[in-house]
Parts: C-alpha cells; structure tokens; sequence
C-alpha cells in the first residue's frame, strides 16, 4: 500500500530551497547589471546573459584589491589554504583522539576535557594570543602563519574520537596479540573503517577554510596571500564608486570551488554524517 505523500513537508523543503536560492540568483543577476544601476537601487532579477564575459574579465584581467591582484590568483590561495587547514585538522585530530582512546597515560581524560573546553572559546577569544605567538615565530605574511594555527580542532577531535571509541574491544585485542605497534594498528585497522568520517570532516573544514576572513586579515597584508573572501571586502572602497557587478561576479566565482568539493563528495558526506550520529 502506497503512502501518501507528505505535502506539508515538502512544502516546507521547497521553501527552503527557494531561500537558499533566492540570494545566490539576485547575485548572478547583478554580475550582469550596470554597477551604477545597482547604485541606484535598479537591481533586476532577471540576468542580461549579454553581459555575461563580466566573469571572464573578473576572473582574469580584473583585480579585488588596491593593488589589483587577479582574482585567480586570489581563488588559488584560498583553495591551498582551505586544503591545508582540512588535510592539518584532520591529522592532528585522528592522532590526538588515537591517543586520548587507545592510550593509557596520566591525566587522559584531563587532557580530553581540556581538549573540549576549547569548543567554549571563540576565535575572537583567542585572536590576540595566536597574533603574538605567530608574530613571534616570523610566521606572519607567510602561507603557514595562515593555516598553521588554524590547524588545531576540538570538534574533529571528539568526532574522531567518538568514531574510535565505537571500535570493538575484540578488534584492539587482536591486535594486541598479534603484535601490531599503535601506528601500524591506526593504519591497518582503524583509518579504514572511518574512511566516511574522513570525507564528512573535509567537506566540513575545507568549507569552514575558504570562508575564513578575520584570521587571513590579522596574520597577512601581502598581496601574494590575499584571499578571495578579503579581497572581496577590499573592493568596497568608502572613498570611490563600488563596483557592485564585479563584486556580485567574483562572489560567484568564490561560490564555485566549495559547491564542487561538495557534490564530488556528497555521498561519502552524508554517509559519514550518519556514521558519526551512531
């Protein structure tokens, strides 16, 4: 027997979906508009495909910032950075929750706690101690001073460590007795079964990455490492005309890369968010 389908529900997803959208098509519409138009508050909703080498030119020969940087250039450093923070959270993460599971040293669950308390701090908190501690190190204006303290992760730690503590004791007992040392038995027996969490956890953190603009603000003010998302806000100039197409045509543009990485890796998200909720 045939049940019956749920309209409200779907309703309520349909104006979900509209509402996503919404924003991201009045942007593609303004990419094609006059900038001065839009200044006026002339905005159409309907985009002028006549117009539409706008992306063209901002991708190659229009520049965000002062200095006129190519938004490819731009988009470039933000995908590096994004990656590396993703790939560096990850490591450290399955390493430290290997430990704080499978090892039994002092003041573990001390270390754990500690570990999660960080979950309560903002990154407003610790803004000015990162600063001086990169600073210190002559690590600003520099690609690591912007992803290395980005690296560390609370929420990936208790992700992963969830996703180990789920592993049977028999597994680790085997092991034990067959000899194997911790790293071989983390690259033998546990990596492969939280292969799902690693993308559900990449798609997560490569998107929380790309999206970073007050770090990438603070720990850089060379052109060569200027993001995509700073260099957006630098074309807001308080002083001349803002050229709204070209901001809307580069948001676009910025829109892409995070879109891409998630629907190449959709299914192994979704079935790694499941598999984490276990």
């Amino acid at each position: 027997m045939k049940s019956k389908p749920d309209y409200l529900a779907h309703g309520i997803l349909l104006l979900g979906v509209a509402l996503f959208i919404l924003p991201m098509w009045v942007m593609l519409a303004g990419a094609t508009e006059d900038a001065g138009a839009i200044a006026r508050g002339g905005l159409s909703l309907m985009p002028d495909f006549r117009h539409i080498g706008i992306f063209w030119q901002a991708l190659f020969a229009g520049g965000t910032s002062r200095e006129g940087d190519p938004v490819w250039h731009m988009l470039l450093v933000s995908f590096v950075m994004a990656v590396a923070i993703a790939v560096g959270k990850i490591f450290i993460s399955v390493l430290s929750a290997f430990a704080v599971v499978f090892f039994r040293f002092p003041f573990r669950k001390l270390a754990f706690w500690t570990i999660f308390l960080t979950l309560m701090l903002p990154i407003e908190v610790r803004i000015i101690p990162s600063y001086a501690v990169v600073s210190t190190l002559g690590m600003v204006n520099n690609f690591s001073g912007l992803t290395l303290p980005l690296m560390a992760s609370a929420t990936a730690t208790l992700l992963f460590r969830q996703v180990f503590t789920a592993l049977p004791d028999e597994l680790v007992e085997a092991a034990r007795l067959d000899g194997a040392r911790p790293l071989q038995f983390l690259r033998d027996m546990v990596l492969p079964v939280s292969r799902a969490n690693f993308a559900a956890l990449f798609v997560i953190l490569f998107v929380y990455g790309w999206n970073q603009y007050l770090w990438p603000l603070l720990a850089t003010s060379n052109p060569a490492y200027t993001t995509v998302v700073l260099g957006i806000v630098q074309m807001m100039a308080p002083d001349q005309m803002t050229p709204w197409n070209q901001i809307m045509a580069i948001t676009t543009l910025a829109l892409l890369p995070p879109i891409a990485v998630v629907l190449l890796l959709q299914r192994a998200f979704v079935r790694g968010l499941a598999e984490v909720d276990k």
